[in-house]
């Protein structure tokens, strides 16, 4: 209903239809879309490196997996970039555009113009797990899923974390992107935690079916003609799954939501920064802020920790770790450096920008 028929028509037009991969062989740019399966996509790659013409670029619409193995399958890296569409494609204004080892100039270069014609804002990232938006949804997911075996209920969750501004609630957003696709994922990522309790909440769900809004029910409940509504079997399950693991539960407060979930979105973006995955502060807070619906007037996690002065980020961070350990709450190096000198992550930045050295990202 976005278009009226005349326009539709027109769009429809500019579409061709093929079933076999050789109709790719003439064109300029091609971006794989695949299901997240490194196998799979080399085959695709492989192929793609042998039927399409010299200087046509490969794109990878991977979320999370590694572009230069993909790019090694299709013989040309060069030509190989990651174009990371964020979810609905037609909706989500970002693009990550993901630097591989061996990505050429031209092939980044053309992978943002064509982000910006289409009317997408890119960030070029680096090549790693997650890259740069992916890698600390994991961080700020990570804190949910363990909070919920603590004793959240995943609408309350979700209730503390839109209040903070965030557009949805994780574990909403988890339902509507299908509960399966993180499964898959995490299946397929060697070096995640070893730690029984990482996103043990999801992967329950999925293993039984709760796939979300297309199975009808995943962390809430889904009937034709009304809205989602908590499912009371959830927290029974999760509260089953926390005995067996071993995990006391109790009250969790709204407040201590928002401060672990925003703590380890801030504390695995420094991580990202002092890596060179991304450029700068500002470049996450874009990613983040068009992306993830993080609210826009808190400027982007990054910003928001210059808010609250690293300072107290760093003795937040360092508050976590008495109450739940070290494994997942030592603060990044480079947060710890800024605080110790008085400094925020714009003045970071701002020094980086005057040696030049946002010009390999």
């Amino acid at each position: 209903g976005r278009l009226d028929a005349a326009a539709a028509a027109a769009a429809r037009d500019r579409i061709q239809g093929s079933l076999t991969l050789a109709a790719a062989g003439s064109a300029d740019l091609v971006v794989e879309a695949v299901f997240e399966n490194l196998a799979v996509k080399r085959e695709v790659f492989g192929r793609l490196g042998q039927i399409c013409r010299p200087g046509a670029v490969l794109a990878t619409n991977t979320s999370t997996l590694d572009v230069d193995a993909i790019a090694a399958a299709a013989g040309r890296a060069e030509d190989v970039v990651g174009m990371h569409f964020f979810s609905p494609a037609n909706v989500m204004r970002l693009v990550e555009v993901v630097r591989g080892r061996d990505s050429s100039r031209e092939a980044l270069a053309t992978a943002e113009a064509v982000a910006k014609r289409i009317g997408k804002i890119p960030v070029r990232v680096g090549n790693g797990f997650g890259f740069v938006g992916n890698r600390m949804l994991y961080a700020y997911g990570r804190e949910k899923e363990l909070m919920m075996l603590e004793g959240a209920r995943p609408e309350a969750v979700d209730k503390a974390l839109v209040e903070f501004g965030m557009a949805m609630g994780p574990n909403a957003v988890g339902d509507l992107a299908g509960l399966d696709v993180g499964f898959n994922v995490r299946k397929e990522w060697a070096a995640k935690p070893d730690d029984p309790r990482f996103y043990r909440v999801s992967d329950l769900l999925a293993e039984l079916g709760r796939f979300g809004q297309k199975s009808g029910r995943g962390f809430y409940l889904y009937e034709p003609g009304s809205d989602r509504r908590p499912d009371p079997e959830v927290p029974e399950l999760i509260r089953a799954e926390a005995e067996r693991l071993g995990v006391k539960q109790r009250e969790v407060e709204p407040g201590e939501i928002v401060s672990r979930c925003i703590l380890a979105l801030v504390n695995e973006g420094a991580r990202i920064l002092e890596e060179g995955i991304a450029a700068s502060p500002a470049d996450i807070d874009v990613v983040w802020c068009n992306g993830y619906g993080f609210p826009r007037h808190r400027g982007g996690p990054m910003f928001y920790a210059d808010t609250l002065g690293l300072d107290a980020v760093v003795s937040s961070i360092r508050d976590c770790a008495k109450l739940h350990g070290k494994r997942y709450w030592t603060p990044a190096p480079l947060l710890v450096r800024l605080a110790d000198e008085g400094r925020r992550l714009a003045d970071w930045q701002a020094e980086r920008a005057r040696a030049g050295g946002d010009d390999e990202a």
